[in-house]
């Protein structure tokens, strides 16, 4: 079958360190064709890849830009979803996308385009590997329907398809004949519609393959679709869309991959969560460095239900087994290593725990990963032996109710885990320059601490600038509420350096509420609210009382230059 390996050493991955690997089987494919070629898709990104972490932990839009759709009110009005928009808003919900990272490059076995070796008439068993970093990519040929052979290895019964939805880890072998005449595409777009690339077959005039439509970011609905279309009783449904789902009700495997029905079985239960605010990642709203571990025993088969409460796809893989796919197909459900969970949708996968020791279990965009969705398979005694287990959920379970059980270090200590020991942290900074003005803000973040360093120095209608710098500590609850702590200093001549407490919340609208108070008595109330007009265009105002010098606000428009510059204007 097809497979690939990868580094699994901090962001390696992104850089290119993956390959191919081909297990013939004795005897030959099952399915014969003239020759074989494997394709290798990936993501390239000109960053340092920790620097792409950190764009995604601090919030950056400008991968946005990169792929051209950022959201505004100028899109969603042109998309006819102002509604949309400012309803989504109004519920506090963060904008919706489908990837997270802008990528300058597309590739297929490390170019934009490559070749297809074949003569007309030749059947070409075509391997392909997603070995993207955070990447889903359609496949369509303009020659005509693929046909599936394999999936993730193991053969599959033969069957066909216009446009082949494919998850990062993924492989599939695919049939294709060589036309008599013509040059034709199998072409790899990504799911987001910024790019693609290209392998070529044939020869003669060209006859290009077609991308499917872009998704509509601003219609609060189009995610949901393929969930939907999934619980119809056709199993070609979801196939059918412009935006087709993976063909997983379709694969079905060439034997009989019934688990032995006297084996004990287990139910468990794990919810896919995150925050794309602070870019948290996680099962069960925790991170494998705060919950590393999920204990099983040899002997026993396991049932896994996956529970995507996010908005995003999850290719969800495990290491060091196959799992039976349970898509309606009984006992030729495919084997697989790694399952699709689409967004609001559930996937149950089964497989007989037969290895021993530790085998991780993690979502393979790798920037999900190291940010915490991730855990550790770890096997505890045999099915039958006196000790102890304890499951990490079962059906009886919510997902969250072990959290109050009593602590189990060799559990929960996540010691051993190299990178994964720990949550990754990241420092960045913003400042602007205005003409009566200098503010800035310097930051250190993991997923739930900050620690912050604010300032603004004001030159404008004062013999000598004063200025305000805040030193906070800052604890991320949710993504609506973060509490603060600290202390002020200035040298304005009617304040004092004081500490100061306070908290933020976010009100409908995504407006932000601001409350402090300080060791003088004084308090200070300030809500903001920004506005993205344009995708580089944004306005902003804030109106804030002060105990002390009651009423002010303040006003501006910023836009963006580059990754790293911005014209701003503001009046105070």
């Amino acid at each position: 079958g097809t497979y690939w390996y990868h580094s699994h050493t901090h962001l390696q991955e992104q850089s290119g360190v993956y390959g191919s690997i081909v297990v013939e089987p004795r005897g030959g494919e099952p399915v014969r064709a003239d020759r074989e070629q494997v394709l290798v898709l990936s993501d390239w990104t000109n960053f340092n890849p920790h620097e792409v972490m950190r764009m995604l932990m601090r919030g950056s839009d400008y991968f946005g830009l990169m792929r051209r759709n950022a959201q505004s009110v100028l899109g969603a009005w042109q998309r006819g979803n102002l509604k949309d928009y400012f309803q989504r808003e109004w519920d506090r919900m963060m904008p919706m996308d489908v990837s997270d990272v802008g990528y300058h490059a597309f590739l297929i076995n490390g170019q934009r385009q490559t070749l297809i070796e074949g003569r007309p008439g030749e059947r070409v068993r075509l391997r392909i590997i997603n070995a993207s970093a955070a990447s889903y990519f359609y496949l369509h040929s303009s020659a005509g329907p693929l046909t599936i052979v394999a999936a993730d290895g193991p053969p599959v019964q033969p069957v066909q398809v216009e446009r082949l939805f494919m998850a990062i880890a993924e492989t599939y072998d695919v049939i294709i004949t060589i036309p008599p005449s013509g040059q034709y595409e199998l072409r790899a777009t990504t799911q987001d519609g910024s790019g693609h690339a290209s392998a070529f077959f044939g020869s003669g005039a060209l006859k290009p393959a077609s991308d499917p439509p872009r998704p509509n970011l601003y219609q609060m609905n189009e995610m949901l679709r393929l969930a939907l279309e999934e619980q119809k009783d056709d199993p070609r449904a979801s196939l059918n869309l412009p935006r087709p789902g993976s063909p997983y009700r379709v694969l079905k495997a060439v034997h009989d991959t019934t688990l032995p029905a006297q084996l004990p079985r287990r139910k468990i239960t794990m919810h896919l969560t995150g925050d794309m605010n602070r870019y948290i990642w996680g099962f069960d709203g925790k991170t494998i460095a705060q919950e590393p571990y999920v204990r099983i025993k040899k002997g026993e088969v396991i049932e896994l239900e996956l529970v995507n409460d996010t908005m995003m796809h999850h290719p969800i893989h495990l290491h060091g087994h196959f799992f039976r796919l349970l898509m309606g197909n009984g006992a030729r459900s495919p084997l697989k290593h790694t399952v699709d969970v689409p967004p609001m949708s559930r996937r149950i996968i089964e497989f007989e725990a037969n290895e021993e020791k530790d085998w991780m279990f993690h979502c393979h965009i790798l920037y999900h990963m190291m940010s915490g969705m991730a855990r550790v398979f770890r096997y505890e005694d045999e099915v039958g032996a006196n000790a102890s287990l304890r499951p990490h959920t079962t059906s009886h379970d919510s997902p969250r109710s072990l959290a109050a059980a009593p602590a189990d270090h060799s559990l929960h200590h996540a010691a051993g885990l190299g990178e994964h020991s720990h949550d990754m942290a990241y420092v960045w900074g913003a400042a602007s320059l205005q003409s009566h003005m200098s503010e800035g803000l310097l930051t250190w973040m993991n997923p739930k601490n900050d620690l912050l360093l604010a300032w603004e120095v004001g030159w404008e209608g004062v013999d000598n600038p004063q200025y305000e710098i805040d030193a906070l500590y800052q604890r991320y609850f949710n993504l609506n509420f973060q509490a603060f702590a600290g202390y002020r200093l200035t040298n304005d001549p009617d304040a004092k350096d004081r500490g100061l407490i306070g908290f933020n919340y976010r009100l409908p609208l995504m407006t932000w509420a601001n409350l402090s108070l300080d060791t003088e008595g004084d308090a200070r109330l300030t809500l903001s609210k920004r506005l993205q007009l344009t995708p580089r265009l944004g306005v902003w105002g804030e109106v804030f009382y002060d105990t002390g010098t009651e009423w002010e606000w303040t006003a501006g428009a910023d836009y963006t230059l580059t990754r790293h510059t911005s014209l701003t204007l503001s009046y105070h």
